[in-house]
């Protein structure tokens, strides 16, 4: 059934595009069973998962490398692959009402079914190639969804952005991960857990660690990464309510849970988690007091809600972390719908530019203020046992540098005021103030269709009885994955209910309150405080991480980067000119490694007696063959029609092969033979309408080109004769020769007599079938450009 849940998902994905065209509107509700189901399936594991109990299924995918094609079932992926598919029927339904109309529905349903499958498989993965192939899959289809209005100059970016930001991290977490696969002597996720006492006896664990989790950083915005996420909102709405509140944003804090029983005991882990963390919570959380755009201010406060869960697991905080990662999922996803349906129904993104809706949007009003204020942490809500939680663990913290132990509380609060000004700014102002812009609404203010309203309402109804009746679901959530976060080191539970946290006095709840009224005030103060915090936003636009990245980037690919530089100077669009530099380079690396070995007086030593053992007639026969080539070589730079070149390099290809058969290898002239045959024959096809050649090159430039063919010429001779100073070794045609026939190496034979053929087709399969890849790529680029130029201009369009 776990694998079933994942292929039917892709397989939805894949049909997407075709039932969209036979279902038309129908088919939001027809690819929702896909997710519902897994839903369903995963709801009936929460129990059993959260007493400690796992399935797994696995299959041995690549025994050589010791790569498991393995899923596993527990606590920990149990509460992602509820939010995955959960929330995933919720964006699916509310996508077909909100692309109501849009050409290319059926293509992004494929997109968010494709990103759904490959989010699914990265929490179920129990191999870490595995988790990567569905890592990397996640960014793929996440920037296909992120640049789906790809006309829009704005997503393009952001999506190119998105990708080549994780897209380094994934590289680099590969790393990481190859090494610890070496280290444990495995690269199955729970048998490195098991055995993690290995690692601390192996002087590669701290470069794997810092490798991997620059993989998760990336992905999960944590400063200096930051910057892509808030750009991704360029997204449609679905897509941003779907990736950055509850799945590929939290890839990376899934890695991070995952892997902490293996390095929770290291310092450098602890030190790591809670320092990056802690600046991303408080980095995050303060621009979004910045902001005023419905998705922006969301943005800024997933950034730093990922703060939050990063740092709290570097505490030593398993449980405040799995009940943030729960509530985070739930008042955000509801809250980017909300944000989507504003724009929608009323054609407005900015929060200040909103007001008065209420009266004209009611549901969307209550479920916008309900997870507003569960942003905020307000009882009864689940996000107030979220922040409560959270700001126990950092007053009580047992992981990250205890000499600053008063750090985490304070920044704790801090940021908690902040994410309140956030709450308040998307779940208050637009519903329950007054609208101070001028003019009428873009579109008539009216409530979303029930599909739309279907998803944020849920998500807030769980938000709201999450936080009063913990027993009914997030008690086997959360205090399932905090053991698995903790990885078996016991962890003293807090008991989750709202009421109860609001009515036992605490430091935690003392430092709540004070965050709730430092919010209130600052919003009340909007206006003046971001006149005073401007300056910091042209700083941060100067100095920035982001600016650093357009700085990199454009050093790249910009108007005045490295490689236009040197495109200006090497491509001159002449293939001459490419020839005469790919030689002179030859000449210079090889010619120069070969006078620095000084091998080649010898080998000359060495190949002079050997042509004394050779008949005269031999030699003969062999110096009428390099004449003749020598003749037609130098012939074919004097002809004037393409047909006569053509013909005369012929002769030269035709002399080569029966220099093979001279020497031995027949298999090899047969080759030959058919490859200059079919040569001559497509270039006569090919030129024999073309003109006659034009002469381009100056005398000068003559003796240039003559020079440089005959150094390369003499360069060839010169590897051929230090050849003679090389000891022969019969391994490899030895092996060659004994399997190629049943009869040497029976059922592990090539079956076959022409060794050039097997060595291609069976010896180096692979590499002939990427040749060929390559060749088919290139020959359906040529074929699209073909069409293209017949291809007539649209009306006022370009073709």
């Amino acid at each position: 059934m776990i694998v079933g849940t994942l292929a039917a998902i892709f397989a939805l994905a894949l049909l997407a595009p075709t039932l969209h065209r036979v279902l038309g509107k129908a088919t939001g509700y027809v690819l929702a069973l896909g997710p519902a189901v897994g839903f369903v399936y995963y709801l009936t594991q929460m129990a059993a998962t959260a007493t400690g109990k796992s399935t797994s299924v696995a299959w041995t995918w690549t025994e050589a490398l010791g790569v498991d094609f393995s899923l596993r079932v527990d606590s920990l992926s149990t509460l992602f692959a509820l939010l995955v598919t959960g929330v995933g029927t919720a964006i699916v339904l509310y996508a077909n009402s909100y692309l109501d109309g849009h050409p290319k529905r059926g293509r992004f349903f494929g997109y968010l079914l494709g990103f759904m499958g490959a989010m699914l498989g990265l929490v179920l993965a129990d191999d870490l190639i595995l988790l990567f192939i569905f890592w990397e899959l996640t960014s793929i289809t996440s920037y296909l969804l992120i640049g789906f209005d790809h006309e829009r100059e704005k997503a393009r970016k952001s999506a190119l952005q998105a990708l080549v930001v994780t897209g380094l991290g994934g590289l680099s977490m590969l790393a990481g991960m190859i090494l610890l696969g070496q280290i444990a002597g495995t690269f199955s996720v729970s048998g490195i857990i098991e055995h993690h006492h290995v690692l601390t006896e192996s002087p590669l664990t701290l470069a794997a660690m810092i490798l991997i989790l620059g993989g998760a950083f990336t992905k999960s915005a944590q400063f200096p990464f930051h910057f892509w996420l808030p750009n991704a909102m360029e997204a449609p709405s679905p897509v941003s309510a779907y990736l950055h509140s509850s799945t590929m944003v939290k890839a990376g804090v899934y890695l991070v849970a995952r892997l902490n029983p293996a390095f929770m005991e290291d310092h450098v882990w602890q030190w790591a988690l809670s320092c990056f963390g802690g600046a991303t919570m408080l980095l995050g959380a303060y621009l979004a007091t910045r902001q005023t755009y419905f998705k922006k201010v969301l943005a800024y406060t997933t950034v730093s809600s990922l703060g939050i869960m990063i740092m709290l697991i570097g505490l030593g905080a398993p449980q405040a972390a799995a009940a943030y990662i729960l509530a985070h999922a739930l008042f955000k996803g509801a809250l980017f719908l909300v944000a989507g349906i504003v724009d929608h129904e009323a054609g407005v993104k900015d929060t200040e530019q909103m007001g008065g809706l209420f009266g004209k949007m009611p549901i969307t009003a209550v479920v916008a203020i309900i997870s507003g204020l569960s942003m905020a942490g307000l009882v009864p809500l689940l996000g107030f046992v979220a922040k409560e939680l959270m700001l126990k663990g950092s007053l009580h913290a047992h992981g990250g540098p205890h000499d600053i132990a008063w750090l985490w509380p304070t920044i704790s609060t801090i940021a908690g005021a902040f994410m309140g000004v956030a709450g308040l700014q998307a779940g208050v102002r637009p519903f329950f103030m007054a609208r101070t812009a001028e003019g009428e609404y873009p579109k008539h203010p009216h409530e979303a269709p029930p599909p739309m309203l279907l998803g944020p309402v849920v998500l807030t109804g769980l938000t709201f009885v999450g936080g009063l009746f913990p027993a009914l679901f997030a008690n086997k959530l959360i205090n399932g994955t905090t053991a698995s976060i903790a990885g078996g080191h016991e962890v003293e539970l807090v008991k989750l209910s709202s009421i109860y946290l609001a009515t036992h006095p605490s430091m935690a709840l003392l430092l709540s309150g004070v965050a709730l009224v430092a919010s209130v005030a600052i919003f009340v103060l909007r206006r003046p405080w971001r006149t005073i915090t401007a300056p910091l936003d042209r700083l941060t636009t100067a100095i920035g991480c982001e600016r650093i990245y357009h700085l990199l980037f454009g050093g790249t690919v910009g108007p005045v980067s490295l490689a236009t530089v040197q495109t200006k100077v090497l491509q001159s669009g002449y293939l001459r000119v490419y020839v005469q530099i790919t030689v002179m380079t030859a000449l210079l690396l090889a010619g120069g490694l070969l006078l620095w070995q000084g091998g080649l007086t010898e080998s000359v030593s060495q190949a002079m007696p050997r042509f004394g053992e050779i008949a005269w007639t031999e030699l003969l026969f062999e110096a009428v063959l390099v004449a003749m080539i020598c003749v037609a070589a130098v012939a074919s730079t004097q002809m004037r029609g393409r047909l006569s070149t053509i013909a005369v390099l012929g002769v030269v290809g035709y002399c080569s092969a029966i220099i093979f058969v001279l020497f031995g290898a027949p298999d090899v002239a047969m080759t030959q033979f058919a490859v200059e045959t079919l040569t001559v024959i497509i270039f006569v096809l090919v030129v024999y309408h073309l003109p006659r050649f034009a002469v381009y090159s100056t005398r000068l430039g003559k003796v240039m080109d003559a020079s440089v063919g005959a150094a390369f010429g003499l360069l060839m001779a010169a590897f051929v004769v230090s050849s003679f100073a090389i000891t022969a070794d019969d391994g490899i045609s030895w092996y060659y020769n004994h399997h190629a026939l049943p009869s040497e190496a029976g059922e592990h034979a090539a079956y076959g007599r022409n060794l050039i053929n097997i060595i291609l087709v069976d010896f180096r399969a692979l590499d002939t079938m990427g040749e060929i890849t390559v060749l088919g790529l290139a020959a359906v680029g040529v074929y699209t450009l073909l069409k293209l130029r017949h291809e007539k201009p649209a009306q006022g369009g370009v073709a």
